[in-house]
């Protein structure tokens, strides 16, 4: 179920990001620069282990991780999270958590179009990707 995940997935949309991104504590500056970019979303897969790199002209990052298994996040903007992916119904499940606060980043795959949805508390950020 996770391999309709695998490809390369270019931002086409996004709503509600800079508040999303204030409410987890990015400066302002960094939301502005943020707020701007197109990335691209590359994941692929060797064996039990999924890569997923987000590709900027500002910032790339990568995480490896196993579903289900706890990981040592540095996020795009330098938080050190805990986080655990899993796959509930379909959908990828994140879950960062780091100085006693936590966020959700929710991934379904519809008619090659890859909503991400960022959930932290009462704010809630949807980017919408398509298949490259």
């Amino acid at each position: 179920m996770v391999e309709k995940f695998d490809g390369t997935w270019k931002l086409f949309s996004s709503d509600g990001f800079d508040e999303y991104m204030q409410c987890v504590g990015v400066n302002f500056a960094t939301r502005k620069a943020a707020g701007v970019l197109k990335p691209n979303v590359v994941i692929t897969r060797n064996g039990d282990e999924i890569c997923l790199r987000t590709e900027s002209t500002f910032k790339t990052t990568e995480i490896k991780f196993v579903l289900g298994v706890e990981f040592d996040e540095t996020t795009g903007d330098n938080r050190k999270t805990k986080t655990t992916i899993t796959l509930e119904d379909g959908v990828l499940v994140q879950v960062q958590r780091w100085d006693g606060k936590e966020t959700r980043i929710l991934r379904e795959v519809k008619d090659c179009k890859m909503t991400v949805t960022c959930i932290m508390g009462e704010t809630k950020c949807v980017r919408i990707y398509e298949k490259a």
